[in-house]
Parts: structure tokens; sequence; C-alpha cells
């Protein structure tokens, strides 16, 4: 989504009164106002908020001033008024300025949810908005940057958010309320400091997480012919090094794992007596009755229909 796309976000007023509020990583914030400045001469004289007041410029030129500081405002400019800034914006006569603003309270939750990224909840999470920095120290820092060049996704959820407000169908609520939280979110890492921004890599075994779904696949197709070939192309790898990979992560291998996911499949359909044994073999990948019950009997000891008469309870 490009800049030039917000300009058709002037159902961007229409969110008054559809979002409201929203939680995000354990903070709540409260809309207070939606608006949309068309590229048009115009100046918002000298005045302050008790909340934080944003604007993203889309077309244009302008000025931002923010106390003693003057700031030039071109597309893509996202600028800031915290609470209790006082400042003024003046669009160009010749070039008019076009801008898509949000304003809204931002203070931690009182309760439930997370906070920052410690998984606290209640006065734990106060204390680390208070304590610690992140992404939300764009917000909370009273010294921090007012002016930035980083508007990331901010664009395409201007853009969805007008949408919603256009023509809301059911669910709105929810996806207003998601866009809403990421708003904060972007809005408020474009004026963090890069050092708050900072983050220890994630750095995560793939291993396991491959192998789980190669195991789903086979739990989800137990009825149909697979082969190894099937697996490794569910998980995007070769046949070799899927079944190398299984094989390190299981100690079993794919096609052992196959058999023995069908026979305990088997176990418990045998108990349901609507079911002919012939039903619960094709049910588990067995085209025969006769293939199936010599299976069944190896790992088990019994055939299916003595495990079936037992009623299972062999295995207790």
């Amino acid at each position: 989504m490009s800049l030039a796309d917000v300009a058709g976000a002037d159902r961007f007023v229409d969110l008054a009164g559809l979002l409201e509020s929203c939680e995000v990583d354990g903070f709540h914030a409260d809309f207070l106002s939606w608006g949309h400045y068309r590229p048009e001469y115009w100046r918002n004289y000298w005045h302050t908020h008790s909340f934080h007041e944003v604007c993203l410029a889309y077309s244009g030129e302008g000025r931002f001033n923010s106390g003693t500081a003057l700031y030039d405002v071109t597309p893509g400019s996202v600028f800031l008024a915290r609470p209790g800034d006082v400042h003024e914006i003046e669009s160009s006569h010749s070039s008019p300025l076009g801008i898509a603003f949000w304003g809204f309270t931002f203070r931690p939750a009182s309760s439930g949810g997370r906070a920052g990224e410690s998984g606290r909840t209640g006065e734990g999470g106060r204390r680390r908005a208070r304590d610690s920095v992140g992404w939300w120290s764009g917000l909370t820092r009273p010294d921090g940057p007012v002016m930035s060049s980083r508007a990331g996704a901010m664009p395409s959820l201007i853009s969805a958010l007008a949408a919603e407000a256009a023509a809301p169908v059911a669910g709105y609520s929810t996806a207003l309320s998601a866009l809403g939280a990421t708003l904060v979110l972007e809005t408020a890492r474009a004026f963090a400091l890069d050092e708050d921004l900072a983050v220890e890599p994630v750095r995560r075994d793939r291993g396991p997480l491959v192998v789980e779904a190669m195991q789903r696949h086979l739990r989800d197709n137990l009825s149909r012919p697979i082969t190894v070939r099937d697996v490794a192309a569910a998980a995007h790898l070769s046949e070799r090094h899927a079944e190398r990979l299984f094989t390190q992560q299981t100690g079993a291998s794919i096609m052992s794992t196959l058999r023995r996911l069908r026979l305990e499949l088997a176990a418990q359909l045998l108990l349901d007596p609507s079911l002919t044994i012939t039903e619960v073999a094709r049910s588990c990948g067995y085209s025969d009755v006769r293939p199936f019950s010599t299976a069944f009997r190896r790992k088990y000891g019994r055939t299916p229909g003595d495990h079936r008469r037992a009623g299972g309870t062999e295995f207790i």
C-alpha cells in the first residue's frame, strides 16, 4: 500500500463511534479523534491536547511547529504531539498538505493482557511500563522525537480502517480492534529510539516444527494411500532429507510411524460397534481385511475381532 492510497481514506473520520478503544501488549488506548485533511491550504493554529495526536502526510508540503522547533513536512512524514505539547500545523500554499490523523490516550492496562513483552499483568505491567523501555517508549518518553519518516505499515492500516468504516459487515468490531492496536504499535515504533526497538534475535530450530507438520500430515491422511514422497512434499523437503530429519527427531521412520498411527486409530474404531471390521480397515488405510488383521495381531497380539469382543480391556 502506497501513500497515494491514503488519499482515498477520507472515510477515516467514520471510525468515530466504531473504534473507540483497544488493548495492545498490556497497554490501553482510547481513540478520541479520527480525521483527514484534503490537500488544500489550511492551518491548525497553536494549541495543545491531553492526548497523543499523530499525523501522516500523504501529499504536498507543510510545516509542523512543536514548541520552539520547526519541522518541514513532506509525503511520508509522521509527526506527533504528545499530551501537553504546544504545536501548530500549516499547509503550504503552493503544494497543499494532505494528512490523515488520529488521537488517542495511552496508558498501561489496569488488569488483564500482557504487560510489554514480559507477560506480566496488573501492577507488574504498570511497573514495567514505567521502568523499562521498548516499542512503547515512542509514546511514553516526553523528550522523544516528534518527527519521523518511519511510516511502516501505517498507509495500509489507515486504508484498511477506512474501508472497514465505509462498509461495516459482520466481524467489523474485531477487525477494527486488531487494526487499531496495530496502528498504535506502528505509531509508537515510528517514534521509539533505535536502541529501544532492538531485541535479541530469536533463533529457532525448525526441525521439530517441520517434523510436527509431517506427523500432522500423516494423522490427517490415515485413510489414504501415503508414501514418503507425499509426506516430504507436504514439508517441502526432498524424500531423503525428510526421512533423515523425521528419524532424528522421533527415533522412528516415516512409514513405521504411519503404521503405528493407523493401528492405534484402528484400536479405537474397533470399539464402535456400528463399524464393521472391513470399514475400520479401510478407515485406517487398508484396502483389505487380511493384511489389516495380520498387522493388528502383530502389534497387539490379538485379532481385531478379539480386541472388539474384549472391549479393548487387554490394554488396561
